[in-house]
């Protein structure tokens, strides 16, 4: 998640079967022939989420704008290359794992259930603030996975889908924060549960704001990044220097040594004979 998912990178099996399907029955077939359970209930979130209404139209757009953008860049700027292999940039300790486990927690399943308790409870307000997080994460997964499990895409451009949708991400937080602490009030004789309720709006807003910053600014700048260019820049060179050293071959092979010597070289060796 937010770069965690592709940091620890696909499991071979699932790499290689999405692989192997987009091969044999083409990439919109292979696609969703590899789509798990949980990525099946992502697009069915985002659907739900696009159509509701609660989605403005710039969030809208953003993931159009950024599949365009990366699908660029994947092919001018950061283009793969056959001996890249498998793109496992980071590996996780089990700390790490319980850090990822922590962000899943906080960032999807609450805020899910905080949506769905916003619907029960016929709070428009609540469901409205916290619903454009939850659609940029779902697609921010989804995107990650996909990106992950197939080998047209290069490091830098997988490191790219988590820092642009989770700086994206960090400004819908900080408006949850902002109406959350700001612009919610209750009534003056409102009871224990609409108390509850408004701070668990608050404590999950602010603990998502905190959570993804650090994410952002500890994780995904400083560590995950450079490590991503310094997995890609060396095939890069490599690969940049085969054309070269085939070059120097070539031209090397192409020299011609003459066969008689010239007539002031044997006058020299015919006086050294002498």
């Amino acid at each position: 998640m937010s770069g965690l998912s592709l940091a620890v990178g696909p499991r071979p099996g699932e790499k290689r079967e999405l692989e192997d399907n987009v091969r044999d029955h083409g990439v919109f077939a292979g696609l969703m022939g590899s789509l798990r359970t949980i990525e099946l209930q992502l697009v069915a979130f985002i659907v739900v989420f696009s159509v509701s209404g609660l989605i403005s139209l710039m969030d809208l757009l953003f993931p159009v704008f950024v599949s365009v953008y990366l699908f660029i860049i994947s092919r001018i700027v950061f283009p793969t290359y056959p001996t890249e292999g498998r793109m496992e940039v980071f590996r996780g300790s089990r700390m790490f794992q319980l850090y990822v486990g922590i962000g899943t927690v906080i960032g999807l399943f609450l805020p899910l259930a905080y949506v769905l308790g916003g619907f029960a409870r016929g709070d428009q307000h609540a469901v409205k603030i916290a619903t454009p997080h939850l659609f940029l994460l779902s697609v921010q997964i989804l995107s990650e996975n996909i990106i992950s499990g197939l080998s047209a895409f290069s490091p830098p451009v997988r490191v790219l889908v988590a820092l642009l949708y989770t700086a994206r991400r960090i400004f819908t937080l900080s408006d949850w924060v902002n109406v959350a602490f700001f612009h919610t009030h209750l009534p003056p004789d409102a009871g224990f549960k609409d108390v509850s309720w408004l701070c668990f709006g608050q404590s999950l807003a602010a603990a998502n704001f905190i959570y993804f910053s650090i994410n952002m600014f500890c994780f995904l700048i400083p560590r995950f990044l450079p490590r991503a260019f310094e997995r890609y820049l060396p095939v890069k060179n490599a690969h940049m220097s085969v054309p070269s050293t085939k070059a120097a071959h070539t031209t090397g092979s192409n020299v011609k040594i003459p066969l008689d010597r010239p007539a002031a070289v044997e006058s020299k060796a015919e006086k050294k004979s002498q």
